[in-house]
Formats: C-alpha cells, structure tokens, sequence
C-alpha cells in the first residue's frame, strides 16, 4: 500500500501504513522537513510504534501463564501492514487487530489505533488500545519518532538542546550491552531544565529517564527560529536517543519500559506493563508542534 498525505494550510504529514509510521512532517511555507530521513548507514526508521512492548526483553523471551513467547525488540507493530479504517484531508487512522501471525508470539485480542491529526502547525497522535477479549490484556505502547538535529542544513548538531518545561533533576537509567535496564540511576544534571546535545551523549545508548515531572519538551537551538515542541501528557517514562554520530534526535515517550537486568520475565509483572480490562479502552497522546 502506497504512502498516505494528510494536510492543511501550514503542515504535511506522510504516513506509510506498514508499522503506520510517521515518515515525513512538512511545514509548508518554507518546504522545512522536520523528520529524520530514515538513511539506512545509520537507522533505517522514522517514527515506529512500539507495541505490544517497549524496549527489549531478556534473551527477546517472556513469560505468561507458565509458557515462553518470544518477541523482538520494541515489539511486532512497527513491521505489521496496518490497515486504514477512515481518512480525511487533515487526519487518518490506521488499524491493527490480533491475527494468527500476532497470536504465535503474544496470546492476546486487541485493536489498535493510531490517530493522525493535523491542526495549525501541530499533528496530533493518539493511540487507542481497545481489549474485544474476555481476559486481561496486558501490554505497553509508546513512540519513537526522530526529529531532524540540526533542522537547519546551516547549523550543527551542537548548537542545539532541549528544553523541559519543568526544572528537572536528570538521571538516566543506564542500559546494559544487551538493552536491559540497570538497577540504579545515573546523574545527567541537577536543578535545570536545559539538556544540551552532542553526538557522544548517545555513544552508550538512549537516556532512559523516569517520572519526570515535565510534559513537554523543545528542540531549538539559539541560532535559529525553527523550533519543534514535543509534548506528551501521562507517559511515565521517555526515551531520548539517536544512532551513534547521526544527524537526529529521538523524543520517546513511553507507556512501558525495557527489562531489567535481573527480571523473572513474568509478563504479568514486568514493569511498566498496562493490564486491560475485558472490553476496556486505553487511550495516550503526544503532539508535535513545529514552527
């Protein structure tokens, strides 16, 4: 299925149904791209989904009701076709159910949705987990979408940073060689809102941060007014990540969480995980506003 353009009078958002990812974000005026253009030297990907996990599980094995499964990391949607339930000039949603290819690996009905919406200079995603089962659904969600840095040809990497709207107190939790979380956090900063970006901050994997108290979050730079805001109500964790020496930066927030390294791999009680009631609906948000 070919790529889908959802538009209005300031910005262009191209989706491609496989993995329903984000490809391309387009303000209008200037022909300004404020997407990573998915080059396959560094990371072949825009903006996948993760589902029904995020991150990595030990060994890519998990546990429930006494039997093993095996999954990937960050989860099977993001290589999925999805299908398109509705569109309209401005918004699109996309839908994935559980199959037989899905229930190999994770014993689960569901339904999601992703909800692409574009209004002014912002487009909008929200994801719907709905639960047709008579048992508990049990998951994680979250994003991954990689922002052009620098978003200016003109600038460099470094001259930008990103700026929590909350004074934050920064620790990253710190991922072992195989992906998993370590048990204590490590000091970024203290009493500020600013993260300055370089290329080596990401040399040992993403900044897995916790219960930040901020929402949102900026990529600008002093040197130009081109700005992105990234904004994500109720999503306890959030990753910050790029390929080493690549010219992007990953705003991920998340409903769900790596293993850690000393996990039981019980899926019914992995961190982060989301239980949904029978016929439940789960509903998370974040938005893009760029300018």
């Amino acid at each position: 299925m070919s790529k889908l353009v959802i538009e209005n009078e300031n910005i262009k958002a191209t989706i491609n149904p496989l993995g329903a990812e984000l490809v391309s974000l387009l303000k209008l005026n200037d022909n300004t791209e404020y997407m990573w253009d998915a080059n396959p030297a560094f990371w072949g990907k825009t903006s996948p989904v993760l589902f029904p996990i995020v991150g990595g599980l030990k060994n890519d094995t998990y546990f429930y009701k006494g039997k093993e499964y095996k999954l990937p990391r960050h989860g099977f949607a993001r290589t999925m076709q999805f299908e398109v339930e509705s569109q309209t000039q401005n918004s699109v949603v996309f839908l994935l159910k559980n199959n037989p290819e899905t229930e190999k690996v994770y014993p689960f009905e569901f339904e999601l949705r992703l909800a692409y919406t574009l209004t002014d200079n912002k487009l909008d995603l929200k994801y719907q987990i709905t639960n047709p089962d008579s048992k508990a659904l049990l998951f994680s969600v979250g994003g991954h979408p990689a922002f052009k840095c620098p978003i200016e040809n003109a600038l460099n990497y470094e001259d930008y940073f990103l700026e929590f709207n909350e004074t934050e107190d920064l620790e990253r939790w710190p991922l072992n060689s195989a992906g998993l979380v370590l048990n204590e956090p490590l000091e970024i900063s203290k009493n500020t809102n600013i993260l300055l970006l370089t290329k080596e901050l990401f040399h040992q994997d993403a900044l897995v941060f916790k219960h930040l108290k901020s929402d949102w979050v900026t990529l600008k730079s002093q040197n130009s007014s081109k700005q992105l805001k990234f904004e994500f109500k109720n999503f306890p964790y959030l990753g910050i990540w790029a390929a080493k020496d690549a010219d992007f930066v990953c705003i991920e927030p998340w409903c769900g969480i790596a293993d850690s390294a000393d996990t039981f791999q019980n899926l019914e009680t992995k961190e982060g995980i989301i239980p949904l009631e029978s016929q439940g609906v789960f509903e998370r948000s974040f938005s893009i506003e760029i300018s």
